[in-house]
């Protein structure tokens, strides 16, 4: 396992190691200690898997009060994976990353609270897993409008299929300051 930063520090890239032959390949994907070691010493308490269609494009997503760390990957397909630092204090307030996950890179992305997350699929479907360091509250529950012009992300298709509800998602700089978590 390799652990590389991303240009918004705390929102890491891991590279796993696979172990591949006639038969197939093995990776693990979680290891508390090594993981640790690596310095992401957060505790997960859910794991959640989505399947999703060519263009379908979830997100930006977010809780405040309690927050959710993700480590997130792709067992099947490709997508284009994006974490928004929505962190008021932060002084990268507003910047986001992007990356490409698939089966086939074998990438998991680590974003931690107080980043809003979001992906669209590219391939003709995607299975997504990701866990997270606190539980899903629906009180706690919001989000950015996916194109915001703002935030200006870099989406690598043109058309989305979106919910209704994330298509009605506010813009960043019209969630009150109140609303959005803070640097731990």
């Amino acid at each position: 396992m390799k652990i590389l930063k991303t240009e918004l520090p705390g929102v890491l890239l891991v590279e796993l190691k696979t172990f591949s032959d006639s038969r197939g390949l093995f990776m693990e994907t979680w290891s508390r200690d090594r993981y640790a070691e690596a310095g992401m010493t957060e505790t997960f308490v859910q794991d959640n898997v989505s399947c999703s269609g060519k263009g379908v494009l979830r997100g930006l997503h977010f809780q405040h009060p309690r927050g959710q760390g993700k480590l997130v990957q792709v067992l099947s397909g490709e997508v284009y994976d994006v974490a928004v630092d929505i962190r008021p204090d932060s002084p990268f307030f507003g910047r986001w990353t992007g990356q490409i996950l698939s089966d086939r890179n074998r990438l998991q992305i680590y974003i931690p609270a107080g980043f809003a997350h979001g992906f669209c699929v590219l391939s003709d479907s995607a299975l997504f897993a990701y866990k997270c360091t606190d539980f899903y509250d629906p009180k706690a529950e919001g989000g950015i409008l996916w194109n915001d012009p703002d935030l200006d992300i870099r989406w690598p298709i043109e058309h989305p299929v979106v919910s209704d509800k994330d298509s009605r998602f506010p813009r960043l700089k019209d969630i009150p300051l109140i609303s959005l978590p803070r640097s731990l």
